[in-house]
């Protein structure tokens, strides 16, 4: 609860226990076992820095974060715990400036980033590629980026996947090598992500978080609230969200030196998935964006059953802690107490060990950093009741809230813009329409060479024919000359033996006749 001196107020031992806001970028850890309160003291703390003008995020994993959207309301519970609180004036409840978000789209504004924002290391895990397949998935990044080709949703990655499969042999010798079976795992690991609802998450518009980083005309910092009830589900694609969410957060913010209070805080429940079977080189890099990101005036605050989820070298930087109650039912449970107690600076008034297994619902041990940035004596202490409602705010009031953020216009629908997809699949189309005009002028030139033989064959045959036709006549001419001297000589034969007779049978009548004539005139 922000008090009106500007203090803090977190939670009561035996005096008021303040988050000093200048300490609040420090980060901080809220552990406990489930039905101890974490909840509530995630929104405590989520409801106090708003008030004191800090932007917050937090994830929603239960869906009754959302509560934090309605004005609380007076029980029995929330009575009994202000009087342990030592609250005397009165508590108003009320509702905070919230925005939903989800990256389904579903239950709040839609959340996208591109796939060339996300990274190829970031997406390597989320693969859960291996070295080798790692490799050629930076690869991929680099020829894209050397080419100006935009990664923006996974079928650009597909496409750009392919070309880089294509052209393996020419990339070789710039890039490296490029195998095909890993192409192949990477193909297939994208369609897995596709199902667990990767064509949603990497899109445009992507979410410009400097939209989270707002306040209210009255100075309120704005909360926001993503719904991850879905997402949880995919805890591999929940873990490289927050993660990506880290990364570009530290990537975009300036330095900034101290601040009298933070300039966003950010509230991660069920940290350990962040953590779960990470490699060493994630791990690192978690860490260092953890370290680093403070100096932009950026409070991160992980949410958890027990601190031993959180690597030691990312615990170590938690500097706010309030540990809720641990159950200690085997040996791996005792030393987990054990662990915990020790992460503590001890108060010689309880045994802290002792103390995290019987604290009660809402009670915790707490440790805020002092002015000089060292952690406090440990203090048993009770934690304040939100403000707000302590269970889901309802569908009702979501979809108002949703439906009249300016926001919603800008995120709401998404948009295919020109990219590797487009690029390269204009490219192979060209390609294809050039090999098709090729081919087809190939054909072109094939028909107009077999045009041209059978012209020409045509061509010799009506020469063969004409010849053969000039030949023919030749041999009908010297046939007919032939039979006309043929004709001719049978006819000076039939002449000279027509003239030979005639001659004789003149002569024989004449004889004949002189006979008459001279002998007694008869025949």
């Amino acid at each position: 609860m922000y008090t009106n001196d500007g203090k803090l107020w977190i939670a009561t031992g035996e005096t008021p226990l303040y988050l000093r806001p200048e300490m609040a970028n420090r980060h901080g850890l809220i552990a406990g076992a489930t039905g101890t309160g974490k909840t509530i003291s995630l929104k405590v703390m989520a409801e106090t820095l708003s008030s004191a003008g800090t932007p917050v995020f937090m994830v929603d994993i239960k869906g009754d974060v959302c509560g934090i959207a309605k004005p609380g309301e007076e029980n029995s519970h929330v009575t009994e715990q202000l009087e342990k609180c030592k609250v005397t004036d009165e508590f108003p409840f009320r509702d905070y400036p919230t925005v939903f978000w989800d990256v389904y789209g579903e239950k709040g504004i839609p959340v996208r980033t591109t796939v060339s924002h996300m990274g190829p290391t970031l997406l390597s895990r989320l693969l859960g590629l291996n070295p080798t397949q790692e490799g050629v998935l930076e690869i991929t990044f680099r020829v894209a980026d050397d080419k100006q080709l935009l990664l923006i949703d996974l079928k650009d990655l597909r496409s750009m996947l392919m070309y880089v499969s294509e052209n393996a042999k020419e990339i070789q010798t710039q890039y490296g090598n490029v195998s095909s079976q890993s192409v192949g795992a990477i193909t297939r690991a994208l369609l897995s992500l596709e199902n667990a609802g990767g064509d949603i998450f990497f899109g445009e518009p992507e979410l410009d978080i400097r939209d989270w980083i707002r306040t209210t005309s009255n100075g309120a910092g704005v909360i926001n609230v993503m719904d991850c009830v879905k997402l949880a589900n995919q805890p591999l694609l929940y873990s490289t969200f927050l993660l990506w969410l880290l990364t570009d957060l530290y990537e975009i913010l300036p330095e900034v030196g101290d601040l009298d209070k933070p300039r966003m805080a950010f509230f991660f429940d069920e940290a350990h998935m962040l953590f779960n079977d990470a490699p060493k080189a994630l791990i690192e890099k978690i860490e260092q964006v953890i370290r680093l990101i403070r100096s932009k005036g950026v409070g991160i605050y992980f949410i958890t059953q027990n601190p031993a989820d959180i690597p030691d070298t990312i615990l170590d930087q938690l500097g706010n802690r309030i540990q809720h109650a641990l159950r200690a039912f085997t040996p791996s449970d005792q030393k987990a107490v054990k662990t915990a107690a020790q992460t503590f600076r001890a108060n010689p008034a309880f045994d802290t060990e002792e103390a995290i297994m019987v604290l009660g619902t809402g009670e915790a041990l707490v440790s805020f950093l002092d002015e000089d940035g060292a952690p406090s004596v440990v203090q048993r202490a009770f934690i304040l009741p939100p403000q707000s409602f302590m269970g889901p705010c309802g569908d009702d009031v979501r979809e108002k809230i949703v439906n009249g953020s300016e926001l919603e216009l800008k995120y709401k629908d998404a948009v295919d813009n020109r990219s590797a997809y487009e690029v390269l699949e204009e490219a192979r189309e060209a390609e294809e329409k050039a090999e098709a005009e090729a081919e087809a002028e190939k054909e072109r030139l094939k028909q107009e060479k077999e045009a041209e033989k059978e012209r020409i064959a045509q061509e010799k045959e009506e020469a063969r024919q004409e010849r053969e036709a000039i030949r023919k006549k030749h041999e009908e001419e010297r046939e007919h000359d032939r039979r006309e001297r043929e004709l001719k000589k049978k006819f000076s034969m039939v002449t000279k033996v027509t003239n030979s007779a005639f001659n004789t049978i003149g002569r024989e009548i004449g004889h004949k006749l002189l006979r008459g004539f001279f002998g007694n005139l008869k025949w």
